[in-house]
């Protein structure tokens, strides 16, 4: 359940606010696109609108992590000369390679075999926060105003329950939620249209989907942890424009998952893996999955001798177009990871996300009358719009991916790829997943504990030295951003049924068991987040809220 911090204007504290025609809530692909998209159409119909984009990272692209393959299609429509404004190289994929692993083997499909959504001619691998930092400064040039550092904490709601804009949160308070002498409260930021893109289980998005039941008659949103390291490797190791994919080991089939390794820019390699995370067996950490990956051979034999540089973990949406919730509502509307919009059969969503905010922005230009919005034109051209584009025939094509995958390593690549390969997903069935994933853990006295060998500083790390690497911080001295809605719960249910999952899926090391007075207790080092949401997701009992700390906290990923 969310946290509902929704605010009517006519009770909201008194506080400095600020107005425009439309707010951007994330500094991601979709919510810098419908800025840019915005402006631009503005200038073509010669009309004055006033466009602000609020981002909680301390810089635009400093929360940002794919892994990332990009699929160029939908910036090159957007902003033609788009590469030009990056400021490091991307690299051409050159070649693809689909592994299945075993322990200590691997096997390469046929490309021939394999449905063209795993195919990557023609794209781009390179740094989407690089991508994110210069479509920022772009926006900036067109007259956005672009505000990083700013956490929208709060829903702004008029009479009638439209929303009407956001508070961003307060700095400077104690861990109690007293002011301190650094006290700095947020500002209310009121327009006429909200465009939500928080990203992947935003904490504003999963109110409003919620409050108006966005998601009613939908299939079951699922996720997937990504888990990455970026590796400076010796010139002779690396492979530029080489794509490896893998599936299988250290998975086991009934795992959702796979490894990827992306060879790119000056000798360097993305390397990761995405664990599905509606997994069953609460013994099971993604972390230590992945480090074990790295020991295969066909990763490690690039690896060795190289240098880690960066770490950094993030949950990916993964349910695709049958998940999908309704998309606008009184005031605003969901754009990229916040509404859904990633395809995971393609193993890629920035495309996804980018195309989501150019149609948000058309049909809200579409939708001005006299300076004021039409809500209800708006909803009929958003939903029109994304219906009659390729991102909707991308998504329908791929629909019944993640329901096939649901059945099993092997039995889904089979289903999929025969409805790819001889049907290309022109099926007359729509199969819809019925569970969410924190209901898909199951017990721990249905499963061994997982014995996971020591890190050898070579390939494999633990927790504490790879969140060092993402130049996490926050304010010690401020109240925990990790909200438990029952405090007895971690013990009482958690560890008591589940052996403390939250120990293990947390790719940071948030959360500990440690005994006080002889009893077990919870530990929560918010200081560590990362800002994954896998807690927020995963917590069997729905307990863990995640929502925003001090604006501007949280990791400063260089290069993800």
């Amino acid at each position: 359940m969310a946290i509902d911090n929704s605010v009517n204007v006519n009770e909201a504290p008194e506080r400095e606010s600020m107005e425009f025609d439309v707010l951007i809530v994330g500094g991601g692909p979709a919510g810098l696109s419908a800025a840019i998209r915005l402006k631009q159409l503005a200038v073509e119909n010669n009309q004055e609108i006033s466009v602000c984009l609020i981002d909680k990272g301390a810089e635009v692209g400093a929360h940002i992590l794919s892994g990332a393959v990009i699929d160029p299609r939908a910036l090159d429509e957007l902003l033609p000369n788009w590469q030009q404004l990056v400021a490091s190289e991307l690299t051409e994929v050159t070649q693809d390679s689909f592994l299945l692993l075993k322990e200590h083997k691997a096997s390469r499909l046929p490309l021939a075999l394999l449905p063209a959504s795993l195919k990557n001619s023609g794209n781009l691998i390179g740094s989407l926060g690089q991508v994110c930092a210069a479509l920022a400064a772009h926006a900036e040039q067109l007259g956005v105003d672009v505000f990083a550092g700013f956490a929208a904490t709060d829903i702004l709601y008029d009479e009638s329950g439209a929303v009407v804009g956001v508070t961003t949160g307060d700095m400077g308070l104690d861990k109690s939620g007293n002011p301190t002498p650094m006290y700095q409260p947020g500002m209310n930021l009121r327009a006429k249209m909200t465009l939500f893109a928080e990203g992947c289980r935003g904490q504003l998005g999963k109110q409003l989907i919620e409050r108006f039941d966005l998601a009613a008659g939908r299939g079951k949103q699922t996720y997937g942890l990504g888990i990455k390291e970026i590796w400076q490797i010796p010139k002779e190791q690396h492979q530029a424009g080489l794509v490896v994919h893998s599936i299988g080991w250290p998975l086991d089939n009934h795992t959702y998952g796979g490894g990827f390794a992306y060879h790119y820019g000056d000798n360097l390699v993305a390397v990761g893996l995405v664990v599905g995370l509606n997994y069953e067996n609460p013994y099971l950490s993604p972390f230590d999955e992945f480090q074990r990956l790295k020991t295969h051979p066909s990763f490690s034999a690039f690896l060795r001798g190289g240098e880690r540089v960066s770490y950094g973990a993030r949950t990916l949406v993964a349910g695709g177009l049958t998940a999908l919730p309704e998309l606008s509502f009184p005031g605003g509307a969901l754009i990229g990871d916040d509404a859904g919009f990633l395809n995971a059969a393609r193993i890629k969503g920035s495309h996804c996300a980018v195309k989501s905010g150019s149609l948000a922005a058309e049909a809200l230009l579409a939708s001005i009358d006299h300076e004021s919005i039409d809500y209800d034109k708006f909803n009929l051209q958003y939903r029109q719009k994304f219906e009659q584009s390729w991102l909707y025939r991308e998504l329908y094509q791929t629909r019944n991916f993640k329901p096939y995958m649901k059945k099993g390593l092997y039995i889904g690549s089979l289903l999929f790829g025969a409805e790819q390969l001889l049907l290309k997903g022109r099926t007359p069935w729509t199969l819809k997943l019925k569970q969410a994933d924190h209901q898909c853990l199951k017990e721990a006295k249905y499963f061994q504990p997982i014995v996971y060998p020591k890190p050898d500083g070579i390939l494999t790390f633990d927790k504490p030295s790879s969140v060092f690497l993402s130049n996490t911080n926050h304010e010690e001295q401020q109240p925990c951003h990790l909200k438990l809605q029952d405090d007895d719960v971690p013990i009482t249910v958690n560890l008591s049924m589940y052996s403390a999952p939250e120990t293990r899926y947390c790719p940071a090391g948030v959360y500990e068991i440690i005994q006080e007075q002889e009893q077990p207790k919870l530990q929560i080092n918010a200081q560590n987040c990362l800002h994954c949401k896998a807690c927020d997701i995963k917590d069997p009992t729905q307990n863990i809220c995640w929502t925003a700390p001090q604006g501007g906290e949280g990791p400063i990923y260089q290069g993800m």
